[in-house]
């Protein structure tokens, strides 16, 4: 089986910079694995709440992850800067396939690169949802055709 290669950052139609810490690195001298998850979580869940698609305490449908997926090329370590770029590969009816490509610092291949699916469900019977109309307009323009 081929290893996969890094993505370059023009795969990617949204960008957020996120500066590692100190305690982001472990004793190998390198960001954790769990961290770039945490990563992941900030460049998707930034995004919907600057677009005003996802309210922490109020919406009443939410995603959870059902799956997820990292691939790592190169280490982070602190203190470089990660460029967290996000797509969305797949636009469901309850689901959406986010896929983040960190980018260390000013380079054009990714680091590290992956994916998680959201289930949106009512928040109260955790019963699948549609997509609400605010979330479906801010995803749209993430779906990029992949290369």
């Amino acid at each position: 089986m081929e290893r996969p290669k890094p993505e370059i950052r023009r795969q990617y139609p949204h960008f957020l910079k996120i500066t590692t810490r100190w305690m982001d690195n472990d004793v190998y001298g390198h960001v954790n694995n769990v961290v770039y998850y945490s990563y992941f979580d900030t460049v998707v869940n930034g995004y919907l709440i600057e677009r005003g698609a996802l309210d922490i305490e109020r919406s009443p449908v939410i995603g959870l992850v059902v799956e997820t997926q990292c691939r790592y090329f190169k280490p982070l370590a602190f203190p470089d800067t990660v460029h967290a770029g996000l797509r969305v590969a797949r636009l469901g009816n309850s689901s959406v396939r986010y896929e983040i490509g960190l980018f260390k610092n000013g380079e054009e291949e990714a680091a590290a690169q992956g994916h998680f699916v959201h289930v949106y469900v009512d928040r109260e019977t955790r019963r699948p949802a549609g997509l609400p109309p605010e979330l479906r307009r801010a995803l749209e323009p993430l779906v990029a055709p992949r290369e």
